[in-house]
């Protein structure tokens, strides 16, 4: 993930992860709410699919997503 981009994008990859941008600032959960939202836009599932196991207060993120 990366905070306070100039645009809301998924796309590329980095190190074998996906990489998320988000324009939301890293404060109050705002980011890893607009990370979800995003990821769920991108794969086609329901908000409620996507969990964030690991990584809360970091840039890298493990997303649980269930079908």
């Amino acid at each position: 993930m990366i905070p306070r981009s100039r645009r809301d994008e998924v796309g590329g990859e980095r190190n074998g992860r996906l990489l998320v941008r988000t324009t939301a600032a890293p404060t109050d959960g705002k980011a890893n709410k607009r990370v979800v939202e995003l990821v769920a836009e991108h794969l086609g599932v329901r908000v409620s699919a996507i969990e964030i196991a690991s990584g809360h207060r970091s840039r890298d993120k493990t997303l649980v997503i269930r079908r």
